[in-house]
């Protein structure tokens, strides 16, 4: 079975929605992923993939709310992520804690293997910006074909 990877993110202004699009193109580049780019998803639905990459930008220094309770419902229905890789990206304003934040989640509330350190991009993504998505895409793509 090929491995999964969920692109999972959230964007009021179209910036985290461009970097989740280029991460999905660089890991599309290793072939044998199957890679999805979702806007919403169910607790559930997370324990099918096997590399989870949250994309969620800062708001008042904080992830946004549906994130927050998404992640808060699958602690609770005891969903079980243990060894799976995680990510996280994210565009920002000022402080861009929210993708720091998710990875402590999913760190430390999930006992994913994490890579560190989140990916920030100061508003729009430049070229330059897209290009590290693509690069981060493509670097989990590796570690799950190498993991497989």
């Amino acid at each position: 079975m090929m491995p999964k990877i969920l692109v999972l993110y959230y964007s009021r202004t179209g910036n985290t929605e461009k970097m989740a699009k280029a991460v999905v193109d660089g890991a599309k580049t290793v072939p044998g992923v199957d890679v999805e780019l979702v806007y919403h998803v169910t607790p559930e639905t997370l324990s099918e993939f096997d590399a989870v990459i949250v994309g969620t930008p800062t708001y008042h220094h904080d992830m946004t709310i549906d994130m927050k309770m998404l992640f808060e419902e699958a602690a609770v229905k005891g969903i079980n992520l243990k060894g799976k890789i995680g990510a996280a990206f994210g565009s920002y304003g000022w402080s861009g804690e929210a993708p720091k934040l998710v990875l402590e989640i999913l760190k430390n509330k999930f006992e994913m293997q994490v890579t560190d350190p989140p990916l920030l991009i100061k508003y729009t993504p430049d070229l330059n910006g897209l290009e590290k998505c693509r690069e981060l895409g493509r670097k989990i793509a590796e570690r799950l074909m190498h993991k497989a």
